[in-house]
């Protein structure tokens, strides 16, 4: 049967079965290409202009005089200014809906990405980035809450691995742009090419996203939002799925602050162009994350969330050696083990919570910018006090928390499984 006309049935009596057509989207239906492209735009956009002084942090520091901890803040403030503000605009978003919501954090973003290359000195910077980065809040909760009440639950993986991949083509595309740029004209214009870009994302995604027709406005009264939060965070399932987020971001946001430093210094001495490329790795998160949902078929949640810290491990192992085949190598497997184990836990975000979507994302978001900010700031630090061993070191800690985790939810459903069963 196909996609758009398939259909459960109900009895009631003995009247005759009566169809119940499911109207939200699926592959193949009118509406969700053009909104898995809208959304895929969203995410370009998004991590585009959230990461977008990362690969230029060698290039921050020597204009201010700076070491990498300090500079490492200009990303830090966008992540932690996202992390605090995604709560507050899941509420807005559930009051005046998902799409009115993201564009306009999307508009205030890019207006904010034009003005940042202007920023006269490092305190400047910093404080642009924390009010793009709490501009940008109000898209990652309402998105995956749009696809959950737009898309039906079978594609609903598929659908959100396709907005995740767009992170990391943002991600890719923002880094590799900002390299080459910066070392013909420097890093100011390298960011204003960034906050044009943006623009243009923006203003195609609000064209081509389809009207929410399941959103279902709900109240901005205080006490409603903080039972809703209380009721997330008293569910076990999403606790662990939040702290996966964080600590596979902390590895992720660690590894990408400082790997511009690493290869600018002996024995790689890359020029800063060389080393915004080397940020095509995140294609393969692009696949990995677009792939996620064979994997939970053929490994389960759990089981595909072990590989992809298995993966992750490897590939930190690995980055270590002093060959640079070798270390792109390692970079490949992180960004592949971060992007999938990303996709695999916020998608089960969506499908465990069945009220108050976007404040579940939304708390999943916060966590997962949490661990970016921890991990841009610690990892600096730790390449500060012991070199690229401290900042791998920091990543392998944060693996072993993930599998940790994950390794007590296995424990917790078989024990549910045999209470069902006695």
């Amino acid at each position: 049967m196909p996609a758009s006309t398939e259909a459960s049935t109900t009895r009631v009596g003995a009247d005759p079965v009566v169809p119940v057509v499911d109207s939200r989207m699926s592959p193949g239906d009118p509406g969700y290409r053009r909104m898995s492209f809208a959304l895929f735009l969203a995410g370009v956009a998004t991590f585009a202009l959230l990461y977008s002084t990362q690969a230029l942090l060698p290039l921050i520091s020597d204009e201010f005089g700076v070491a990498a901890s300090d500079a490492s803040w200009t990303v830090a403030a966008a992540t932690g200014g996202l992390a605090l503000f995604v709560l507050p605009m899941s509420a807005l978003s559930e009051r005046f809906g998902r799409r009115t919501v993201m564009t306009a954090s999307l508009a205030v973003a890019v207006t904010v990405g034009l003005l940042v290359p202007l920023a006269p000195s490092l305190p400047a910077l910093v404080a642009l980035r924390a009010v793009q980065g709490a501009a940008l809040a109000g898209l990652p909760a309402s998105a995956t809450a749009y696809l959950a009440e737009e898309v039906r639950p079978k594609a609903l993986i598929t659908a959100i691995g396709l907005f995740v991949a767009g992170n990391s083509v943002g991600g890719m595309s923002g880094r590799v742009i900002t390299g080459w740029v910066a070392q013909e004209w420097g890093w100011r214009v390298a960011l204003g090419v960034i906050g044009v870009i943006a623009v243009g994302c923006a203003v195609a995604f609000r064209l081509l996203l389809p009207a929410p027709k399941h959103f279902v406005a709900g109240s901005l009264r205080p006490r409603v939002l903080v039972g809703t939060v209380r009721d997330h965070l008293a569910n076990p399932l999403l606790r662990r799925l939040y702290a996966i987020g964080a600590l596979f971001m902390t590895v992720f946001g660690g590894v990408y602050t400082v790997i511009g430093y690493r290869l600018t210094e002996a024995p790689f001495g890359l020029p800063q162009g060389v080393i915004g490329s080397i940020f095509l790795i995140y294609l393969v998160g692009t696949v990995s994350a677009s792939t996620a949902g064979r994997l939970v078929g053929r490994l389960g949640r759990r089981g595909a969330l072990y590989a992809a810290g298995a993966t992750t491990t490897a590939g930190l192992v690995l980055s270590l050696a002093d060959s640079l085949v070798l270390v792109l190598l390692g970079l490949v497997l992180i960004t592949g083990g971060f992007f999938a184990g990303h996709a695999v836990a916020s998608s089960a975000v969506s499908k465990t919570a069945t009220e108050g979507r976007a404040q579940a994302s939304a708390l999943y978001q916060s966590a997962y910018y949490i661990g970016s900010s921890a991990g841009s700031t610690v990892g600096a630090l730790a390449f500060h006090a012991g070199g690229w061993a401290g900042t791998v070191g920091v990543g392998l800690l944060a693996v072993l928390g993930v599998v940790t985790i994950t390794l007590l939810g296995t424990r917790a459903a078989r024990v549910q499984q045999r209470l069902l069963t006695a």
